[in-house]
């Protein structure tokens, strides 16, 4: 099958909407029940983890980090502190969820493709030491852009800008952990997968910035990461040029 993406596709952010709504829809299949239950209990289990820290230590955290003589603009400064540690710390729990249940996704976006295809079609599934190098490059081309918008997060003035960065840094980087499930299985490695990505940057980044809103709520975290490897299976089944 091709694996080049039509550009012209990818600059509407409609198929990301509806490629959600359809992987929404096949989560429950019998045949990818295997693949998404585990997944799940680790999702459930790590951002269990996640709310109990950031209920008890954000805010010590976050008052630590503004100086005493900005104590009088703490008003303005606390929520821009707090949204930049909320999705940092987010995004680090999101990643590691996802390499815990990395080998789970790359069998469940095989099993959606070979649905939405037919069994037919040639999946090129990855060894498990494969899938978890590829998994450690993207967290660690991830946080090489990771750090410095967290230290313009703690810069007071300029991180007003900081919750704008992560916002787009985790569409983007929710873009590159969910496509790399269905492009590995089509033999694309991690560098071959980020320039795919970039040809079609506004619908990664649609797509990305909606599966980072959704992980945000409570209990649909739960069951969002294995719904966006279906749905960003579909979409990609959409984006490849035919």
């Amino acid at each position: 099958m091709n694996s080049e993406f039509d550009k012209k596709a990818g600059l509407n952010p409609v198929l990301a909407v509806q490629s959600l709504l359809q992987g929404m829809s096949m989560l429950m299949r019998k045949e990818l029940r295997k693949f998404v239950l585990i997944p799940m209990l680790i999702n459930f289990l790590l951002y269990s983890a996640m709310l109990y820290l950031g209920y008890h230590y954000v805010g010590v955290l976050v008052a630590q980090f503004i100086p005493g003589w900005l104590q009088w603009l703490s008003w303005l400064i606390y929520p821009v502190f707090f949204i930049s540690f909320f999705v940092a710390g987010f995004f680090t729990f999101t990643l590691l969820a996802n390499l815990i249940a990395s080998p789970f996704y790359g069998g469940l976006s095989a099993r959606t493709q070979q649905i939405i295809r037919g069994d037919t079609v040639p999946i090129q599934e990855q060894a498990l030491s494969k899938v978890l190098f590829s998994e450690l490059k993207r967290i660690a081309y991830l946080l090489s852009r990771a750090i410095p918008i967290a230290i313009i997060s703690v810069i007071p003035g300029v991180n007003l800008i900081a919750p704008v960065l992560w916002g787009l840094f985790g569409a983007w980087g929710m873009s590159m952990e969910y496509f790399a499930y269905p492009l590995e299985n089509q033999g694309l490695l991690f560098k071959e997968q980020r320039e795919a990505l970039k040809t079609v940057r506004i619908g990664a980044l649609s797509f990305g910035g909606i599966v980072l809103l959704v992980l945000t709520i409570p209990v649909l975290n739960i069951v969002m990461p294995p719904i966006a490897v279906i749905s960003a299976t579909i979409y990609r089944d959409k984006l490849v040029m035919k």
